[in-house]
C-alpha cells in the first residue's frame, strides 16, 4: 500500500515538493560519499584502493541538495 501512496504523492506533487525530494536525494548522496571518504582515509594502505573524488562528490552534492531544499521550503511556504 505504501507504493501506491508514494506514486500518488509524486504524481500530484508541486514543483517545490519535487525539488525538495531531489534535494533530499542529493543530501543522501553527500552522506554516502562522506562515509566512503572516511573509510578510504582510514585504510592502512591508501594506494591499494581506487581513486574516486569522494570529498568533491560529497561537497558538491551537499551544496546542490541544500540549495534545492532551501528553494523548496520557500516554494512550499508560499503556496
Amino acid at each position: 500500500m505504501r507504493g501506491v501512496e508514494l506514486l500518488r504523492f509524486l504524481t500530484f506533487a508541486s514543483d517545490a515538493e519535487i525539488a525538495g525530494v531531489w534535494g533530499l536525494g542529493f543530501v543522501l548522496l553527500a552522506v554516502i560519499a562522506g562515509f566512503a571518504e572516511h573509510r578510504r582515509t582510514k585504510r592502512a594502505r591508501i594506494e591499494s584502493v581506487g581513486w574516486v573524488p569522494w570529498f568533491g562528490i560529497s561537497l558538491l552534492s551537499l551544496i546542490i541538495g541544500a540549495g534545492l531544499i532551501a528553494l523548496s521550503v520557500k516554494g512550499i511556504a508560499a503556496g
